[in-house]
């Protein structure tokens, strides 16, 4: 059975529009929180989402950058997908950064765009993907 490339796994999350972001304290306490990467996945699996700097995964990030994310898209017409990200987040407030990953659906909690005060861009890179298709398992 051929195994799934990088790429079919970044397309995979890219039709998942939420997922479950999970940041870790000093303590080895964990602490998920639902974000959405609105269909912004790289080729080669870095996943980005927007928050505001004094938001309390950005304070965990900044404490320890060691994250996970968990992608669910199941259903009865769609293909079952489960999806288990490690990866180290990095944080960015640089206008070139948010520029090229904003999409107009994000005014909702950013209602002056890139421009709201306080925006914070965070890029998870994959260092290790696990996933599960139902008929298919790998990392």
């Amino acid at each position: 059975m051929p195994k799934t490339t990088l790429k079919t796994i970044a397309k995979y999350m890219r039709g998942i529009d939420f997922c479950h972001l999970t940041t870790s304290d000093l303590r080895g306490r964990t602490r998920s929180r639902p974000m959405s990467n609105n269909g912004d996945v790289d080729y080669d699996g870095t996943s980005y989402f927007f928050a505001y700097s004094g938001s309390k995964k950005v304070k965990a990030i900044q404490k320890n950058p060691i994250v996970s994310l968990q992608y669910v898209n199941t259903g009865l017409f769609k293909k079952n997908v489960f999806l288990s990200v490690e990866g180290k987040a990095k944080l960015s407030t640089k206008r070139e950064d948010l520029e090229k990953h904003w999409v107009p659906s994000l005014n909702l909690w950013f209602p002056k765009g890139i421009d709201t005060k306080g925006i914070v861009l965070i890029a998870v890179k994959a260092s290790k993907i696990h996933y599960w298709t139902g008929s298919e398992e790998g990392e």
